[in-house]
């Protein structure tokens, strides 16, 4: 079986066009959340790390460009796409002054969007040089972190795991995600946890590290 493509996210109150959305990046290898509403929405993005979010404009509970916008200022990095009839020169600038990434109206050819969301989710992948959070930075060519300036001395797990951890900046990332990217062979049980507890005694107070109670850890 192959891995998938990524996690995506459809926000479409529209209960047709999600299914055929769903239906079309679940055949090209994704795997899908599919929610009507931007509270599911709210509630999946909290125990989900995605590649790539689609958010129709007008929801029940909402505009999804506050929506988006207001994650943004929280250090919400997934890449949007903003799927709706509004096709005004107007609303695609506001789409993308509120956090959008790209744009798409309705009616759309599939074929279209898949090869946007292909897009996106590449854009996704190219993993800057230097990760930076807060008061951390993540230089990746280099293997280095510091804080506040000062240079940590992490074990090379250590330094995986905290760098995965602020690749999905804001998501909450599973222990079998950073077995997976972090280990070359599955390591034994409890050791996730124990490599976490101590790059949390090096990188200090606060902890930048949040668990999050049955799904891993997220950095905050």
């Amino acid at each position: 079986m192959s891995r998938p493509k990524g996690r995506v996210l459809i926000v479409e109150d529209e209960e047709d066009i999600r299914m055929a959305v769903t239906a079309e990046l679940s055949a090209a290898g994704f795997v899908v959340d599919a929610v009507g509403t931007l509270a599911d929405a709210a509630g999946t993005i909290e125990a989900a790390g995605h590649a790539c979010a689609v958010f129709d404009r007008m929801l029940p509970d909402g505009d999804a460009l506050g929506f988006v916008d207001a994650l943004r200022r929280r250090g919400w990095t997934v890449p949007v796409l903003f799927l709706t009839a509004r096709d005004s020169g107007a609303d695609r600038v506001a789409g993308f002054t509120h956090g959008g990434d790209d744009y798409v109206t309705k009616p759309f050819l599939m074929a279209e969007l898949l090869a946007r969301v292909l897009n996106l989710c590449r854009r996704a992948g190219r993993r800057p040089p230097v990760l930076r959070h807060a008061d951390l930075e993540v230089d990746c060519a280099r293997g280095e972190v510091r804080r506040g300036g000062v240079l940590l001395s992490l074990s090379a797990r250590e330094f995986a795991i905290l760098e995965y951890l602020a690749t999905r900046r804001g998501n909450a990332v599973t222990r079998a995600e950073l077995i997976e990217h972090c280990w070359d062979a599955e390591p034994m049980a409890n050791v996730v946890d124990a490599v976490v507890k101590r790059l949390r005694r090096k990188l200090g107070h606060p902890d930048p590290v949040d668990t999050v109670r049955g799904v891993g850890y997220r950095l905050s």
